[in-house]
């Protein structure tokens, strides 16, 4: 055009929009575990040891029920940066978070959205029934946080936070994505399933939704 140069922005594609969903996921994950063993005063090596945990073990779970092995952390080491990145980040500024717990919240929250999503997507992908991607981006998403807990000597609080909808909230998201898959583009699919988890939990934080407990005959007051 006359000498004169427009410049072109290459469109995302689809695999990088994906990719740069898990790295989020996983930058998360990775802060959320680091910051759970500043809080248990480990020492640098057991903080990234628990925020790489972390990070990759939901992943790890989603690419082993998918049937892609070995797990794509170990095929591609960026992941593996991104973990060491964002546990490193946490132990270097954990301690001046003004509110500590609230920020280990947030960060487990966004990893729990994006790899509930990014899980049903691979069983989609592995050609998995309504059941089977619920399942498999239920267990992506906690995944990484049950190995966090029980290595940081903690009960997963999958098990007994009934006030806080955790594991399904991210059994929601999955079906999210299932439900959406057919009609918008995988990553639109992705990021509408994170988004049902993060809303969510945001609600049962607040206490506005919680599931129901079973009450003995010994949790009732006597007269």
């Amino acid at each position: 055009m006359d000498g004169v140069h427009e410049l072109e922005w290459a469109p995302i594609t689809l695999e990088t929009g994906l990719r740069v969903l898990d790295l989020i996921g996983v930058l998360a994950f990775a802060m959320s575990g680091a910051l759970l063993g500043v809080r248990k005063r480990f020492d640098l090596f057991g903080v990234l040891v628990l925020g790489c945990v972390t990070a990759v073990g939901g992943g790890a779970i989603r690419d082993t029920l998918t049937g892609q092995t070995p797990p794509l952390f170990l095929r591609d080491e960026t992941y593996l940066y991104a973990a060491l990145l964002g546990s490193g980040l946490a132990f270097a500024f954990g301690t001046r978070l003004a509110r500590f717990e609230r920020t280990l919240s947030i960060f487990d929250t966004a990893g729990l959205g994006l790899f509930a999503a990014s899980g049903a997507i691979g069983a989609l992908n592995f050609g998995l029934g309504p059941l089977g991607v619920v399942f498999a981006g239920m267990l992506s998403g906690v995944g990484g946080g049950v190995i966090r807990d029980l290595i940081a000597n903690e009960v997963p609080e999958i098990m007994y936070r009934s006030e806080q909808l955790y594991a399904t909230a991210a059994a929601a998201g999955a079906l999210t994505v299932w439900l959406l898959y057919p009609h918008v583009t995988p990553f639109q699919a992705q990021f509408s399933g994170a988004l049902v988890v993060w809303a969510l939990r945001w609600i049962s934080r607040r206490g506005w939704v919680r599931l129901p407990v079973r009450r003995l005959p010994e949790d009732t007051p006597p007269g």
